[in-house]
């Protein structure tokens, strides 16, 4: 496996984000989900940087971001983002987001009041109920969890990612996710990150999803064990005029699944 690597650098509140660039072209940013990075979405990059600068970073608690203790929840990471565009100095650029990114790109679309060009989402986390019976149980137990021996927690972690695909991952593709979630600061931000996530953040901005204007499509994966197809549905329903489309034989992991299909989906519909 060729070594991921973000090369630039920010500073959020004394905490740093991780990011690159690559391509040219008009600006296209990608945001990463959780439990994964901007590793799962390296697919994407590449293919999109063909025609368009392409923009990622790991978020806050992720990949080669900062893992220090602290608030990484879905009430931060949009202001992340909006930090990001600022330092970036990107007004209303295409946008694309994967689970926790989804949800992340529309609270900064809703509440940070930011303008975006087009919106695609990608099995976004968006509308209640969601959170596993596995993220409830490590709210109550993250001390414990974060005191699990290195083998087992790798095991664990190990695990619960492959359940997000529909048919097996290979291997490099695993040890690419595990990665940043090891060691003692990997390890504690693993499970920190799933006990403050909370639907109260998607809550919040659910009755706003009508108002949004901004060309959207969604795209899922027909075979999501995490977030089920109708809830992909739902939101369709929300959003006016939205474009809904389904990835065969894939599941919540479609970025790995079925990359190229995404790009087709993608490029479709930006480019329409």
């Amino acid at each position: 496996m060729n070594k991921w690597e973000l090369p630039g650098s920010f500073d959020y509140s004394g905490r740093e984000i991780r990011y690159g660039r690559l391509g040219e072209g008009p600006p296209l940013v990608i945001v990463h989900g959780t439990p994964w990075s901007t590793f799962n979405l390296r697919h994407l990059i590449r293919e999109l940087s063909a025609q368009y600068t392409v923009y990622f970073y790991d978020m806050l608690g992720y990949g080669q971001s900062s893992k220090a203790e602290g608030d990484v929840s879905l009430g931060v990471q949009n202001h992340v983002l909006d930090s990001l565009l600022d330092h970036w100095k990107l007004d209303a650029p295409i946008i694309v987001g994967h689970d926790f990114g989804g949800a992340t790109v529309l609270r900064t679309h809703l509440l940070n009041e930011r303008p975006f060009e087009k919106i695609v989402l990608i099995d976004p986390v968006a509308v209640s109920p969601w959170g596993s019976p596995f993220f409830r149980h490590v709210s109550a137990h993250e001390a414990a969890f974060s005191g699990l021996p290195d083998f087992i927690h790798e095991a664990v972690v190990r695990s619960y990612v492959q359940t997000a695909a529909f048919k097996p991952l290979e291997e490099e593709t695993l040890q690419g996710i595990i990665s940043p979630w090891t060691g003692q600061q990997g390890q504690a931000a693993f499970y920190r990150q799933m006990a403050q996530a909370d639907s109260r953040y998607t809550d919040e901005v659910q009755l706003l999803y009508p108002t949004i204007a901004t060309p959207t499509l969604i795209l899922w994966g027909r075979e999501d064990s995490w977030i089920p197809l109708e809830r992909g549905q739902d939101l369709h329903g929300m959003i006016p005029d939205s474009e809904f489309r389904i990835i065969d034989d894939a599941g919540h992991l479609v970025i790995e699944e079925k990359p190229d299909e995404l790009v087709k989906e993608i490029l479709e519909f930006i480019q329409a």
